[in-house]
């Protein structure tokens, strides 16, 4: 795109660093470089090696015959709601590797102990609902996504029960590698302050 090559264009990469990848990536490619301008402002990109997407193994139909890299940048393109302007893919010639290439945003949820009181969370986790079910919308058809659920509260209901089962489970697990660790956890503020 000639507008963001423009802007690109104003920065010189001066660094790359190799990251480590969640488990879903292991032993794919992933660097962040670090573009500088002549002002030093920095902008750090991440380049990710693309995989063919899981859903592929449901079937043929759902395959994608392009660039995986393109098919991700679709996918996020499709579900944000604000695009990031450096989204893009490529693809390397020489090894056949295909990437996509982000702004890099390593922010975390950092003050999860400020907002878990009550109502905060509850304030927080519709908003992570909302944001799910409005790329949800975004990436399927309104109409169709409405007519399925229906007006009823069966499908809130099983989300619902879903999410506390999942929330049990998490628990669960959490005690069973705590009891074979052989640790406890350590004490959250709340009990330390009591």
């Amino acid at each position: 795109n000639p507008d963001r090559q423009r802007l690109l264009d104003r920065f010189t990469m001066k660094d790359l660093a190799f990251k480590a990848v969640g488990v879903g990536s292991v032993g794919t490619f992933c660097c962040v470089a670090l573009f500088m301008t002549d002002d030093n402002e920095p902008l750090f990109l991440q380049v990710k090696q693309a995989q063919r997407s899981v859903l592929e193994r449901l079937g043929g139909k759902l395959a994608y015959k392009g660039n995986q890299g393109r098919r991700v940048v679709e996918g996020q393109q499709m579900m944000q709601a604000a695009s990031d302007i450096f989204l893009g893919a490529t693809q390397d010639d020489a090894t056949g590797r295909q990437f996509y290439v982000r702004t890099l945003k390593n922010r975390r949820l950092g003050a999860v102990s400020e907002i878990s009181e009550g109502e905060a969370l509850s304030d927080y986790a519709q908003l992570c609902g909302r944001t799910l079910a409005r790329a949800h919308a975004r990436s399927g058809d309104p109409a169709a996504i409405a007519g399925y659920t229906g007006k009823s509260d069966a499908l809130d209901d099983a989300i619902a029960s879903f999410a506390t089962a999942y929330a049990d489970q998490t628990s669960a697990d959490h005690a069973a590698l705590v009891k074979a660790k052989g640790t406890k956890p350590t004490a959250t503020k709340k009990a330390k302050a009591a």
